[in-house]
Protein backbone atom coordinates (compact mmCIF):
# COMPACT_ATOMS: atom_id res chain seq x y z
CA UNK A 1 0.00 0.00 0.00
CA UNK A 2 1.41 3.35 -1.00
CA UNK A 3 1.91 6.19 1.42
CA UNK A 4 -0.70 8.15 -0.53
CA UNK A 5 -3.38 5.56 0.13
CA UNK A 6 -2.36 5.34 3.76
CA UNK A 7 -2.68 9.10 4.21
CA UNK A 8 -6.01 9.13 2.41
CA UNK A 9 -7.34 6.37 4.62
CA UNK A 10 -6.24 8.19 7.77
CA UNK A 11 -7.80 11.42 6.51
CA UNK A 12 -11.08 9.67 5.76
CA UNK A 13 -11.09 8.08 9.17
CA UNK A 14 -10.55 11.44 10.84
CA UNK A 15 -13.42 12.94 8.81
CA UNK A 16 -15.74 10.14 9.86
CA UNK A 17 -14.76 10.60 13.51
CA UNK A 18 -15.25 14.38 13.27
CA UNK A 19 -18.61 13.92 11.57
CA UNK A 20 -19.68 11.48 14.25
CA UNK A 21 -18.61 13.87 17.00
CA UNK A 22 -20.52 16.75 15.34
CA UNK A 23 -23.58 14.55 15.11
CA UNK A 24 -23.29 13.63 18.79
CA UNK A 25 -22.78 17.31 19.73
CA UNK A 26 -25.93 18.28 17.83
CA UNK A 27 -27.87 15.55 19.58
CA UNK A 28 -26.53 16.73 22.96
CA UNK A 29 -27.45 20.35 22.19
CA UNK A 30 -30.95 19.26 21.15
CA UNK A 31 -31.28 17.19 24.33
CA UNK A 32 -30.24 20.14 26.49
CA UNK A 33 -32.64 22.45 24.66
CA UNK A 34 -35.48 20.02 25.22
CA UNK A 35 -34.62 19.78 28.93
CA UNK A 36 -34.56 23.57 29.25
CA UNK A 37 -37.84 23.91 27.38
CA UNK A 38 -39.55 21.34 29.56
CA UNK A 39 -38.12 22.98 32.67
CA UNK A 40 -39.42 26.38 31.58
CA UNK A 41 -42.86 24.93 30.95
CA UNK A 42 -42.71 23.28 34.35
CA UNK A 43 -41.69 26.50 36.06
CA UNK A 44 -44.43 28.42 34.28
CA UNK A 45 -46.96 25.78 35.27
CA UNK A 46 -45.82 25.91 38.90
CA UNK A 47 -45.81 29.70 38.82
CA UNK A 48 -49.26 29.68 37.31
CA UNK A 49 -50.43 27.26 39.95
CA UNK A 50 -48.93 29.38 42.72
CA UNK A 51 -50.49 32.49 41.21
CA UNK A 52 -53.88 30.81 41.08
CA UNK A 53 -53.47 29.56 44.64
CA UNK A 54 -52.50 33.04 45.84
CA UNK A 55 -55.44 34.52 43.98
CA UNK A 56 -57.82 32.00 45.54
CA UNK A 57 -56.27 32.56 48.97
CA UNK A 58 -56.85 36.28 48.64
CA UNK A 59 -60.50 35.84 47.69
CA UNK A 60 -62.85 36.72 50.58
CA UNK A 61 -64.51 33.84 52.38
CA UNK A 62 -67.25 33.46 54.96
CA UNK A 63 -68.74 36.71 56.19
CA UNK A 64 -66.23 38.76 54.19
CA UNK A 65 -67.59 37.10 51.06
CA UNK A 66 -71.11 37.86 52.26
CA UNK A 67 -70.35 41.56 51.82
CA UNK A 68 -70.02 40.93 48.07
CA UNK A 69 -72.95 38.52 47.74
CA UNK A 70 -76.21 39.45 46.09
CA UNK A 71 -78.34 41.53 48.43
CA UNK A 72 -81.65 39.90 49.31
CA UNK A 73 -83.72 41.97 51.72
CA UNK A 74 -86.45 40.44 53.89
CA UNK A 75 -90.04 41.45 53.36
CA UNK A 76 -91.36 44.04 55.83
CA UNK A 77 -88.19 46.17 55.74
CA UNK A 78 -87.69 49.76 54.62
CA UNK A 79 -84.92 52.19 53.85
CA UNK A 80 -81.61 51.81 52.07
CA UNK A 81 -80.68 48.13 51.68
CA UNK A 82 -83.68 47.16 53.82
CA UNK A 83 -81.96 48.18 57.06
CA UNK A 84 -85.05 49.77 58.63
CA UNK A 85 -86.96 47.23 60.69
CA UNK A 86 -90.01 49.28 61.63
CA UNK A 87 -92.73 47.47 63.54
CA UNK A 88 -96.00 48.74 64.95
CA UNK A 89 -99.31 50.44 64.25
CA UNK A 90 -99.07 52.63 61.13
CA UNK A 91 -101.25 55.19 62.92
CA UNK A 92 -98.74 55.62 65.74
CA UNK A 93 -97.12 59.03 65.34
CA UNK A 94 -94.00 58.34 67.40
CA UNK A 95 -91.08 55.95 66.95
CA UNK A 96 -88.94 54.44 69.68
CA UNK A 97 -85.60 53.16 68.43
CA UNK A 98 -84.11 50.06 70.03
CA UNK A 99 -80.49 49.01 69.43
CA UNK A 100 -79.55 45.41 70.26
CA UNK A 101 -76.97 42.68 69.63
CA UNK A 102 -78.23 39.08 69.78
CA UNK A 103 -75.18 37.89 71.77
CA UNK A 104 -75.43 40.81 74.22
CA UNK A 105 -76.08 39.61 77.81
CA UNK A 106 -77.55 42.97 78.83
CA UNK A 107 -79.97 42.76 75.90
CA UNK A 108 -80.94 39.27 77.00
CA UNK A 109 -81.53 40.52 80.55
CA UNK A 110 -83.74 43.32 79.23
CA UNK A 111 -85.72 41.00 76.95
CA UNK A 112 -86.20 38.40 79.67
CA UNK A 113 -87.40 40.88 82.29
CA UNK A 114 -88.98 43.73 80.33
CA UNK A 115 -89.47 42.57 76.74
CA UNK A 116 -93.17 41.95 77.36
CA UNK A 117 -93.64 45.60 78.37
CA UNK A 118 -92.14 46.77 75.10
CA UNK A 119 -94.29 44.36 73.10
CA UNK A 120 -97.41 45.59 74.90
CA UNK A 121 -96.66 49.17 73.91
CA UNK A 122 -96.17 48.09 70.30
CA UNK A 123 -99.43 46.13 70.27
CA UNK A 124 -101.30 48.97 71.96
CA UNK A 125 -100.14 51.35 69.24
CA UNK A 126 -98.39 53.64 71.68
CA UNK A 127 -95.46 53.96 69.27
CA UNK A 128 -93.72 52.14 66.48
CA UNK A 129 -90.32 50.59 67.14
CA UNK A 130 -87.34 50.64 64.82
CA UNK A 131 -84.88 47.86 65.64
CA UNK A 132 -81.24 48.33 64.72
CA UNK A 133 -79.28 45.13 65.22
CA UNK A 134 -75.52 45.17 65.77
CA UNK A 135 -72.87 42.42 65.80
CA UNK A 136 -70.02 44.12 67.63
CA UNK A 137 -69.75 41.27 70.14
CA UNK A 138 -68.57 39.02 67.31
CA UNK A 139 -65.59 41.36 66.96
CA UNK A 140 -65.08 41.86 70.69
CA UNK A 141 -65.36 38.20 71.73
CA UNK A 142 -64.58 36.53 68.43
CA UNK A 143 -67.02 34.45 66.43
CA UNK A 144 -69.99 35.06 64.18
CA UNK A 145 -73.06 34.23 66.27
CA UNK A 146 -74.50 37.74 66.22
CA UNK A 147 -74.34 37.95 62.42
CA UNK A 148 -75.62 34.42 61.91
CA UNK A 149 -78.55 34.95 64.28
CA UNK A 150 -79.36 38.24 62.57
CA UNK A 151 -79.43 36.51 59.20
CA UNK A 152 -81.87 33.97 60.66
CA UNK A 153 -83.95 36.84 62.09
CA UNK A 154 -84.13 38.17 58.54
CA UNK A 155 -85.67 34.87 57.47
CA UNK A 156 -88.23 35.21 60.28
CA UNK A 157 -88.97 38.83 59.37
CA UNK A 158 -89.55 37.72 55.79
CA UNK A 159 -92.56 35.80 57.13
CA UNK A 160 -93.96 38.60 59.28
CA UNK A 161 -92.97 41.22 61.88
CA UNK A 162 -94.82 39.19 64.50
CA UNK A 163 -92.69 36.12 63.77
CA UNK A 164 -89.57 38.28 63.93
CA UNK A 165 -90.54 39.46 67.42
CA UNK A 166 -91.36 35.95 68.61
CA UNK A 167 -88.09 34.52 67.30
CA UNK A 168 -86.06 37.38 68.75
CA UNK A 169 -87.66 36.77 72.15
CA UNK A 170 -86.82 33.07 71.89
CA UNK A 171 -83.19 33.79 70.98
CA UNK A 172 -82.88 36.03 74.05
CA UNK A 173 -84.76 33.67 76.37
CA UNK A 174 -83.19 32.19 79.50
CA UNK A 175 -83.81 28.77 77.96
CA UNK A 176 -81.55 29.35 74.97
CA UNK A 177 -79.43 32.47 75.24
CA UNK A 178 -75.78 31.45 75.64
CA UNK A 179 -73.02 33.12 77.59
CA UNK A 180 -71.57 35.82 75.34
CA UNK A 181 -68.26 33.92 75.34
CA UNK A 182 -69.97 30.90 73.78
CA UNK A 183 -70.54 31.35 70.07
CA UNK A 184 -73.43 28.90 69.92
CA UNK A 185 -75.51 30.96 67.50
CA UNK A 186 -72.78 30.57 64.89
CA UNK A 187 -74.27 27.09 64.39
CA UNK A 188 -77.32 26.88 62.14
CA UNK A 189 -78.46 23.81 64.05
CA UNK A 190 -78.66 25.87 67.26
CA UNK A 191 -80.68 28.60 65.54
CA UNK A 192 -83.10 26.02 64.16
CA UNK A 193 -83.43 24.41 67.60
CA UNK A 194 -84.53 27.77 69.01
CA UNK A 195 -86.87 28.30 66.05
CA UNK A 196 -88.68 25.07 66.91
CA UNK A 197 -90.21 26.94 69.87
CA UNK A 198 -91.89 29.41 67.49
CA UNK A 199 -95.03 27.82 65.99
CA UNK A 200 -94.69 29.61 62.65
CA UNK A 201 -91.07 28.43 62.29
CA UNK A 202 -91.29 24.88 63.59
CA UNK A 203 -90.89 22.54 60.62
CA UNK A 204 -90.96 25.51 58.21
CA UNK A 205 -88.85 24.17 55.33
CA UNK A 206 -88.57 27.51 53.54
CA UNK A 207 -87.27 29.17 56.71
CA UNK A 208 -84.85 26.32 57.38
CA UNK A 209 -83.47 26.51 53.85
CA UNK A 210 -82.93 30.26 54.10
CA UNK A 211 -81.05 29.84 57.37
CA UNK A 212 -78.83 27.07 56.00
CA UNK A 213 -78.24 28.85 52.67
CA UNK A 214 -77.48 32.16 54.35
CA UNK A 215 -80.05 33.91 52.18
CA UNK A 216 -79.94 37.04 54.31
CA UNK A 217 -76.21 37.02 55.16
CA UNK A 218 -75.51 40.06 52.96
CA UNK A 219 -78.49 41.86 54.50
CA UNK A 220 -77.11 41.08 57.97
CA UNK A 221 -73.80 42.64 56.94
CA UNK A 222 -75.60 45.75 55.71
CA UNK A 223 -77.45 45.99 59.01
CA UNK A 224 -74.36 45.57 61.18
CA UNK A 225 -72.52 48.17 59.08
CA UNK A 226 -74.78 50.70 60.84
CA UNK A 227 -72.64 50.30 63.98
CA UNK A 228 -72.19 53.74 65.49
CA UNK A 229 -75.39 55.07 63.96
CA UNK A 230 -76.54 58.11 65.98
CA UNK A 231 -73.47 57.60 68.12
CA UNK A 232 -74.77 54.33 69.58
CA UNK A 233 -71.95 51.88 70.33
CA UNK A 234 -73.47 49.88 73.17
CA UNK A 235 -76.60 47.79 73.65
CA UNK A 236 -79.36 47.87 74.63
CA UNK A 237 -79.89 51.53 73.81
CA UNK A 238 -83.20 53.37 73.45
CA UNK A 239 -83.65 56.57 71.46
CA UNK A 240 -86.54 58.86 70.57
CA UNK A 241 -85.50 60.91 67.59
CA UNK A 242 -82.00 62.11 68.43
CA UNK A 243 -82.57 61.85 72.18
CA UNK A 244 -81.01 58.96 74.08
CA UNK A 245 -83.32 57.68 76.81
CA UNK A 246 -81.91 56.69 80.18
CA UNK A 247 -83.30 53.92 82.37
CA UNK A 248 -82.60 53.90 86.11
CA UNK A 249 -80.15 51.25 87.25
CA UNK A 250 -81.29 48.46 89.51
CA UNK A 251 -79.58 48.79 92.92
CA UNK A 252 -77.12 46.11 93.97
CA UNK A 253 -78.89 44.35 96.80
CA UNK A 254 -80.31 40.94 97.57
CA UNK A 255 -83.69 40.30 96.00
CA UNK A 256 -85.70 37.50 94.47
CA UNK A 257 -85.92 37.05 90.73
CA UNK A 258 -89.53 38.20 90.89
CA UNK A 259 -88.52 41.39 92.71
CA UNK A 260 -85.75 42.02 90.20
CA UNK A 261 -88.12 41.64 87.26
CA UNK A 262 -90.72 43.90 88.86
CA UNK A 263 -88.12 46.60 89.46
CA UNK A 264 -86.73 46.29 85.92
CA UNK A 265 -90.22 46.65 84.46
CA UNK A 266 -90.97 49.63 86.70
CA UNK A 267 -87.77 51.37 85.61
CA UNK A 268 -88.59 50.80 81.94
CA UNK A 269 -92.14 52.05 82.43
CA UNK A 270 -90.86 55.17 84.20
CA UNK A 271 -88.45 55.90 81.33
CA UNK A 272 -91.12 55.43 78.66
CA UNK A 273 -93.80 57.41 80.53
CA UNK A 274 -91.39 60.30 81.08
CA UNK A 275 -90.74 60.49 77.34
CA UNK A 276 -94.07 59.57 75.77
CA UNK A 277 -96.49 60.47 78.54
CA UNK A 278 -98.58 58.00 80.56
CA UNK A 279 -100.22 55.17 78.63
CA UNK A 280 -103.92 55.69 77.96
CA UNK A 281 -105.39 52.23 78.09
CA UNK A 282 -104.06 51.22 74.69
CA UNK A 283 -105.59 54.21 72.90
CA UNK A 284 -102.46 56.34 73.12
CA UNK A 285 -100.84 56.97 69.73
CA UNK A 286 -97.88 58.95 70.93
CA UNK A 287 -99.63 61.85 72.65
CA UNK A 288 -97.88 65.19 72.50
CA UNK A 289 -94.41 63.72 72.89
CA UNK A 290 -91.88 65.09 70.46
CA UNK A 291 -93.28 68.64 70.22
CA UNK A 292 -90.32 69.88 72.21
CA UNK A 293 -87.79 68.41 69.80
CA UNK A 294 -87.86 64.82 71.01
CA UNK A 295 -88.42 63.62 67.45
CA UNK A 296 -91.48 62.97 65.31
CA UNK A 297 -90.74 59.32 64.59
CA UNK A 298 -90.37 57.62 61.22
CA UNK A 299 -93.53 57.23 59.16
CA UNK A 300 -93.61 54.43 56.59
CA UNK A 301 -91.55 55.42 53.57
CA UNK A 302 -90.43 58.62 55.29
CA UNK A 303 -86.73 59.45 55.59
CA UNK A 304 -85.29 59.25 59.10
CA UNK A 305 -85.97 62.81 60.41
CA UNK A 306 -82.66 62.90 62.29
CA UNK A 307 -80.71 62.28 59.10
CA UNK A 308 -79.40 58.91 60.27
CA UNK A 309 -79.31 55.80 58.10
Amino acid sequence: MSNRNTQASKQAARERIRAQREKEKKKERLRRQLIVAVSVVGVLAVAGGIGYAVMKANEPTGWEAAKEAKLVTPAHTQGKNGTEILIGDKKATQTLEVFEDVRCPACAAFEQTTGRELLKDIHDGRFKVRFTMYSFIDDAQGGEGSKNALSALGAALNISPEVFLKYKSALYSAKYHPDEREDLYAKDAELLKVAADVPELKGNKAFEKQVKDGTYDRWAMEMTALFGRKGVRGTPTFMHGDKKLTMAEIPQRQMTQQQYEALAQANFRKMIDAEFGPAKGGADKGGDAGKDGGGQGIAKGEKDPTGGN
